[in-house]
């Protein structure tokens, strides 16, 4: 992430880096990698392009957002200015791609081209169903295996590529990481309604202010009536929402249990991630992965 010619990008990518994060997707590609036996060192390459690739999207995330804040720190957006978030974006997947070709494998240079992407397409879909409450839920989950899914599925799939395992093998990782990063995404949904800012890295209620149709959301429109449908109406569609109506969309949330059927939908989900790990030989890691499916849901139990 160094350059000797644009300091700025030496001195964005040290912001990101002290931010801190889970870094949960290139942990996937590293643990994908050992659990399929693979002994050479181009699993760390790999890890740092899903990184590279993940940070990019957010850099231009929080330019379209208007996001003031990235890992409970300020943005870059905000630190610096939106032309440096977005450039120094556009850098870092042109250093991924560059990354990808020094492993010299077609078939992951693929892979993550595709999941790239998506992850663009799924963005983009999202903007066209921004403030839009006639948004289905079919809609949504498409937006979210774009925009989130894409990248923990290709994260699992190309350390079974590198490792040369077998297609079932691969198919089953990608079908984990796929899973999971829906049940990921939908649990992040719901807390941004009721989670602690220090736990979710940014203000709370930030996805109702821009407006996104979230899960919790969606569903309850599904099942709101004239009063609740003006409320909507007017704060997602019309986007005039004064203070209180945070708390008002929380219980109108709650009275329509949309909350409690989010909860659920992401649990299922980890579930369909576990089951996807029949498939592999019983070890530690593939613990750690089962593991990891329950934790994200737990996050919100």
């Amino acid at each position: 992430m160094q350059s000797k010619h644009a300091p700025l990008i030496s001195d964005i990518s040290s912001h990101l880096i002290s931010s801190g994060g889970k870094r949960l997707r290139p942990l996937l590609t590293l643990a994908s990698a050992k659990l399929c036996g693979y002994r050479g060192s181009h699993h760390i390459q790999l890890a740092a392009i899903v990184e590279f690739i993940h940070t990019a999207t957010l850099l231009h995330d929080d330019v379209v957002d208007e996001s003031d804040q990235r890992r409970g720190v300020s943005s870059v957006n905000i630190l610096w200015d939106n032309s440096s978030s977005v450039l120094v974006g556009d850098y870092l997947f042109a250093r991924s791609f560059q990354l990808m070709t020094e492993v010299g494998r077609l078939d992951i240079l693929e892979a993550l081209s595709d999941a790239s992407a998506k992850i663009a397409e799924g963005e983009v879909l999202q903007l066209t169903a921004s403030a839009n409450i006639s948004t289905s839920e079919d809609l949504y989950y498409k937006i979210v295996e774009g925009k989130t899914a894409a990248l923990f599925s290709a994260s699992m799939k190309v350390g079974g590529m590198l490792s040369n395992a077998q297609d079932d093998i691969i198919e089953a990782l990608s079908s984990y990481g796929n899973a999971l990063g829906i049940s990921f995404q939908i649990v992040d949904d719901i807390l941004d309604f009721v989670g602690k800012e220090t736990q979710i890295g940014k203000s709370l209620g930030d996805d109702f202010r821009e407006r996104k149709l979230t899960l919790p959301i969606i569903d309850s429109i599904s099942k709101a009536d004239d009063t609740e449908i003006k409320f909507w109406k007017r704060t997602i569609e019309d986007g005039d929402q004064i203070t209180s109506d945070f708390d008002r969309a929380l219980k109108i949330l709650n009275r329509n249990s949309s909350m409690d059927y989010s909860k659920r939908i992401a649990i299922n989900w980890s579930k369909n991630a576990k089951k996807s790990l029949a498939a592999l030989p019983n070890s530690s890691i593939k613990t750690v992965l089962e593991e990891l499916a329950d934790y994200v849901v737990f996050r919100v139990s």
